[in-house]
């Protein structure tokens, strides 16, 4: 990797292990003062995060290499995410691709490893969200491959780096159809895939509608610290993708002290943005059924294929 490329993926790292614990924060406190509560605080998932890295892990009865195994491939996984993302800086890494197929594959790591805890304690709840999220996650990751394949048609590259830079360099194809289509695609999708409404609620308890929950409930100390970061890293930099899809500006497209601080403020502002948005809309949607989920993402899947299939209509045209 080369020195620009090694410098935008360190500063790329440090910003989203900082704000991504921000970012769950700020969501927490918009919904609460929607809500008509006090709320936590911003740095709630910070103190919170500080409080499971203090105490032992506790394993239950039974369980192997997987829950130890687990914990830190989501949070590696995460990692690599942040790092592959062109979230500050839209820099080809060339020893690291950094290609949809890639991402999408690193994304599907993390998931399957946070089943695979759920499922390694033996419990009801840990089999159902881990059955729950196989299922989703059999929709969504689809839809991501394809939404943004879309918008990598016109580019003629399926690196991220690539696919923004051009969208960087034209504005106004930010507003063109395919674009929009893809864009809504690709929205619906990482909500599901983080876990947020209306196909999961990130704050209930109850058997009936946990996911996310349901896979960590046996998870304890800096096991349930490393996959918490892991799932508040997918959530930033899932939604830094789509705010470097949506709204381009701001991002660097090379290593320089100015276009990199200036890169940092714009990801922080389109983080707050989306991130205030989706909890504020989380207030007034109820959580769908489960069984109404996959309709609701075959829809996505749908909005992507038309994205596909238009993008190549107007490639052949012009």
């Amino acid at each position: 990797m080369s020195l620009p490329a090694a410098v935008l993926a360190s500063v790329q790292v440090l910003v989203m292990v900082a704000v991504s614990p921000l970012l769950v924060g700020l969501m927490r406190q918009t919904r609460a003062c929607l809500e008509g509560r006090v709320g936590a605080g911003l740095v709630q998932p910070w103190r919170d995060l500080r409080k499971w890295m203090s105490k032992e892990t506790l394993s239950a009865l039974g369980t192997g290499w997987t829950s130890a195994a687990g914990p830190v491939i989501v949070v590696v996984s995460g990692l690599l995410i942040c790092v592959l993302v062109p979230l500050v800086g839209a820099v080809p890494f060339p020893s690291v691709p950094d290609d949809l197929f890639v991402v999408v594959a690193v994304l599907l790591l993390g998931t399957v490893a946070t089943d695979l805890v759920g499922l390694d304690a033996g419990t009801a709840f840990g089999g159902m969200g881990s059955s729950r999220q196989m299922t989703i996650a059999a929709l969504v990751e689809p839809t991501v491959l394809v939404a943004v394949y879309a918008l990598s048609i016109p580019v003629g590259s399926s690196a991220l780096s690539r696919i923004v830079r051009a969208r960087v360099e034209d504005p106004s194809s930010v507003a063109s159809p395919v674009s929009l289509l893809a864009l809504v695609a690709l929205a619906i999708a990482v909500i599901a895939e983080t876990g947020r409404l209306p196909v999961d609620n990130p704050t209930t308890h109850l058997e009936l509608t946990m996911v996310h929950e349901a896979m960590v409930l046996e998870s304890s100390g800096r096991d349930l610290g490393w996959l918490e970061l892991g799932s508040w890293l997918r959530l930033g930099a899932l939604l830094g993708l789509l705010g470097s899809l949506l709204i381009p500006w701001g991002i660097a497209t090379e290593v320089t002290v100015g276009s990199l601080a200036v890169g940092v403020a714009a990801l922080v502002v389109k983080l707050t943005l989306l991130g205030g948005a989706l909890a504020a809309a989380e207030v007034f949607v109820a959580k769908l059924r489960l069984f109404r989920v996959p309709e609701l993402l075959a829809g996505s899947f749908a909005l992507a294929f038309l994205a596909v299939t238009a993008s190549y209509l107007l490639v052949q045209a012009g």
